[in-house]
């Protein structure tokens, strides 16, 4: 596999999070303030949004992409999940924060 090859798939991939994750942000603000979810932290509900969406999207792909589903296809959407999770609620600049704070400074 070359390195043009690498960096294409990597470009489907963070498009994927980017579209998920602004998904998984719309459907949260929308049904947040439904009678039953209004008492719950919206993380739990962007959580449990991005869980159920991962793996639906992913079979969706697979079903038009003419793709058999394996379960490994599966089991990445649930870890592809928790970084949609991440993305769709401020998570990288969590992530930027921690790294800054260990970053090795050269003073």
């Amino acid at each position: 596999m070359d390195l043009s090859l690498t960096m294409q798939y990597a470009a489907y991939f963070l498009t994927a999070i980017g579209l998920l994750a602004c998904a998984v942000a719309i459907i949260t603000q929308v049904i947040k303030e439904l009678p039953g979810l209004s008492k719950l932290p919206t993380s739990a509900v962007a959580f449990t949004v991005s869980l159920i969406l991962c793996p639906v999207s992913v079979l969706i792909l697979c079903t038009y992409l003419k793709q058999p589903i394996t379960w490994y296809y599966v089991f990445g959407s649930f870890i592809a999940a928790f970084i949609v999770y991440l993305v769709a609620t401020g998570g990288w600049d969590r992530l930027h924060e921690i790294w800054q704070r260990t970053k090795y400074n050269n003073k």
